[in-house]
């Protein structure tokens, strides 16, 4: 028998216990009730005189007889009415009563159950979103920055030092003088061919003397000019010259004059005031250009990273909304051991880049939150932007 079961017939048993005591109880009420107002006749009638003690106890006796026969068909009446199987259904009643309510719980109890799974099941749902969101917005992010990177390396070729391109003009400007001279030389044995044998010999190197000399003079004034108009581009100062001189004073004064290797006004990029500074003092001085008064570069707008081959060098442009100005700091790198503090605290938006220099190129950012791969698999070898990468299979 289960637990259940004993539980209903213990209830049972104790329903028919207490209904029998109730009826033993109002059976001895009603005796007492019975027995008091025959004593009350008596008494009344041993006042009175008037009837005799005998026949008032014959009438009494009666009485009693009637009332306790009348009694007794109570008492069969009260057992008819009250049977055992009464009691029985009371008791399966309140079971039942009981069982129903369990059932109730026990569906309440399913029903918020399945309500938390529902709930966990959506928020599984909306991760996996999120998740095939920002992988989206990687892959966009990644090509953008692939875009960015090609720009800028293109942008680096044509900022070779200033030596070289002025080498490679005078080499190109050279070569293209021979050439002219030597098609004006043939030129010019063409015509003095044809003039001899028009004209007398001395008419002829009249000519070609006053005709070389007229060409002579005409390359002296347009070489005259050509080297005024450079010299003029290149003497006049950058309209971003003063905003440069505010950046690097700021920087002199509040942390020391070994702190900046160079600084120079970019003219292949727009004219942007540059910053070259040290590896030790990189995160102060970036630190100084977002929090300085005088700065306040609120921005970050890139950062990449390239491997120069002797060296690798990372690059922040920063711009700011209060100033409508912008500023780029260059670092320069060990290639063997590229390390750089992250600036990831200062501005949220270099977390990403940061981690795509990491992946391409294996720039280490100390102090990065979440310094993984961003765009290659975790356990892809190798870094593939470097200048002396190879792939680990030779198939990809």
């Amino acid at each position: 028998m289960s637990n259940r079961d004993q539980n209903i017939d213990d209830m049972k048993k104790e329903l028919a216990k207490h209904a029998k005591e109730e009826a033993k109880k109002r059976r001895a009420a009603r005796q007492e009730n019975e027995v008091h107002h025959i004593e009350e006749k008596e008494k009344a009638l041993s006042n009175e005189g008037e009837v005799d003690m005998v026949e008032a106890k014959r009438r009494a006796a009666e009485e009693a007889k009637a009332k306790a026969a009348a009694l007794a068909k109570q008492k069969e009446k009260e057992k008819a009415t009250e049977p055992e199987d009464v009691e029985k259904e009371k008791a399966i009643a309140v079971a039942k009563a009981k069982a129903a309510a369990a059932v109730k719980a026990k569906a309440a109890a399913l029903a918020k159950q399945k309500e938390k799974e529902k709930a966990a099941e959506l928020e599984d749902v909306e991760k996996e979103k999120a998740i095939a969101v920002a992988k989206a917005k990687a892959a966009a992010a990644a090509k953008a920055k692939a875009a960015a990177l090609a720009k800028q390396k293109e942008k680096e070729k044509a900022a070779e030092p200033e030596d070289v391109e002025k080498e490679k003009a005078i080499a190109v400007a050279k070569a293209k003088a021979a050439a002219a001279a030597k098609a004006k030389a043939a030129a010019l044995a063409k015509q003095k061919e044809k003039e001899k044998a028009a004209e007398p010999e001395d008419v002829e190197k009249e000519k070609a003397v006053a005709a070389a000399k007229a060409k002579a003079a005409a390359a002296k004034a347009r070489a005259a000019g050509g080297k005024k108009e450079e010299e003029a581009k290149v003497d006049k100062p950058s309209q971003n010259q003063p905003y440069l001189d505010v950046y690097v004073q700021a920087v002199t004064v509040k942390l020391g004059e070994g702190v900046l290797e160079d600084c120079y006004i970019n003219r292949l990029s727009k004219d942007v005031p540059t910053l070259v500074v040290k590896l030790a003092h990189y995160y102060e001085v970036m630190e100084l250009l977002k929090k300085d008064p005088e700065c306040a570069f609120n921005y970050m707008s890139e950062l990449h990273a390239t491997d120069f081959g002797a060296h690798m060098e990372v690059y922040v442009h920063l711009f700011s909304y209060g100033k409508k100005q912008s500023v780029a700091v260059k670092v320069k790198l060990d290639r063997d051991e590229p390390r750089v503090p992250s600036i990831a605290s200062l501005w949220s938006g270099a977390d990403w880049p940061e981690r795509e220099a990491y992946d391409l190129l294996g720039v280490m950012f100390e102090g990065h939150p979440n310094l993984k791969r961003i765009l290659m698999p975790d356990d892809w070898i190798g870094h593939p932007l470097r200048k002396d990468y190879e792939p680990f299979d030779a198939g990809v």
